[in-house]
């Protein structure tokens, strides 16, 4: 039962990691089967008593921080008597997903899966997203790709991805080359879906993970030969993204001028661009907190007030096209009030600083490698959030717990199994 545990959870974290931005049905579909099957792994452990719980105060804590978050959600659906229900009706359950990532924690912390899923999965993840955009783009002359989906998570998530693969390089020296091979190509490949999405957000948010990445490689620089393999680091990764931005066709050059533009219109009155209806959601959005910071406006009451003073004129009518305000901190705050906006530090905070303090605790590689993902997971997201409301989008929100739930499992794991890990 163990063995097949272990499997199942190993095989389901590769396939999350490597379908969550390709196949469209796999931010519910595989969630909702690890969910089943962690079931069955916790019903086997309360009826073999001779099991030991392997959850301690750390795990209490992160577990106390997805069901609070989970628990102010359903309480502002109590109240309004409102779902959220996403991009394309897809998001119906939103609430409940934190409690299904806990319940994976549970079974997962008695039985994680193995590291080598992780990685390859990362790697085969990034792969695939950097493929589906070369073709998309070069072969179907798609200007900004996404997959069939909303061009913003997938170009975060590439970005992610990519990132998660930089770490695997930076951390793990002493891995086989073919592996070491397949994160540049991943890294490639995530950076270039990200590039080829236009996605203006991530190209914010990488110069800190980037920074991150660079730190955690002069921690690990005497493995890799001084100083002069941390120069060769930057100088490349800089080259590769300087390449991908000036190849022709790429949105990059285009998406930055058309930014600036729409700075200028709205500075001038002109709200109606894509950024200028942005800055209206932000301005709509601090005006709800400002008239009900306590509580908040509650799902469906936010819509309606908001649109209420897009009919006075008060706002541009573009805001109305969206359920949410582009941004997770101004949507959750102005949404559920102070209880949302310290829940939300909550998801965000208890899980930074333990993936930090174990990446500052030291230990194996395969420890600090782990622990690196989920600082750089944790900072990417919340980095996303400023600009576009990740935690409201059904692949952005799944991504999310997946990714922390199962780099917590596996750095938890590692250090049980290492003598003197803690």
């Amino acid at each position: 039962m163990i063995r097949w545990c272990r499997f199942s959870a190993s095989f389901l974290l590769f396939s999350f990691l490597s379908l969550l931005v390709v196949f469209h049905g796999a931010y519910a579909i595989l969630p909702l089967v690890a969910s089943g099957l962690a079931l069955l792994c916790v019903f086997f452990w309360i009826v073999n008593r001779d099991s030991r719980w392997r959850l301690d105060r750390e795990d209490g804590a992160f577990l106390l921080a997805l069901l609070v978050f989970a628990a102010v959600w359903l309480g502002d659906v109590w109240r309004t008597g409102v779902w959220p229900v996403g991009e394309g009706n897809q998001g119906l359950w939103l609430p409940l997903w934190p409690v299904l990532a806990a319940l994976v924690m549970v079974a997962w912390r008695q039985v994680p899966p193995r590291p080598g899923f992780w990685w390859w999965g990362v790697a085969f993840g990034a792969l695939l997203v950097g493929g589906i955009a070369a073709y998309e783009h070069w072969w179907l002359g798609r200007w900004r790709v996404g997959n069939g989906i909303n061009a913003i998570p997938f170009g975060n998530l590439a970005l992610l991805l990519g990132a998660l693969s930089l770490a695997g390089l930076v951390c793990l020296p002493s891995a086989r080359w073919w592996l070491r091979l397949a994160f540049v190509l991943a890294a490639v490949g995530g950076l270039l879906a990200s590039v080829l999405s236009g996605t203006r957000g991530g190209w914010v948010v990488f110069p800190v993970l980037a920074l991150i990445l660079l730190l955690a490689f002069h921690a690990t620089r005497p493995r890799w030969g001084g100083r002069g393999s941390m120069v060769g680091l930057v100088a490349v990764l800089v080259a590769v993204l300087l390449a991908m931005s000036l190849m022709p066709g790429v949105p990059v050059k285009g998406r930055l001028s058309q930014g600036v533009a729409n700075l200028q219109e709205y500075a001038g009155g002109d709200a109606g661009s894509s950024l200028g209806v942005r800055l209206e959601m932000w301005r709509a959005g601090w005006q709800l907190i400002t008239l009900r910071p306590g509580l908040g406006w509650g799902e469906g009451r936010l819509e309606a007030q908001r649109d209420a003073w897009v009919e006075e004129g008060r706002f541009h009518s573009g805001i109305s096209r969206y359920d949410q305000l582009h941004s997770d901190l101004v949507d959750t705050f102005a949404r559920r009030g102070v209880p949302g906006l310290l829940s939300l530090m909550a998801l965000y905070g208890v899980p930074l600083w333990l993936f930090w303090r174990h990446w500052r605790r030291g230990g194996d590689e395969q420890a600090r490698a782990l622990a690196l993902c989920g600082v750089l997971i944790v900072v990417g997201f919340v980095g996303f959030g400023l600009s576009q409301s990740m935690l409201r989008d059904v692949r952005g929100l799944s991504g999310y717990l997946g990714l922390i739930v199962g780099c917590w499992c596996l750095l938890k794991g590692r250090r049980s199994s290492v003598p003197g890990g803690g």
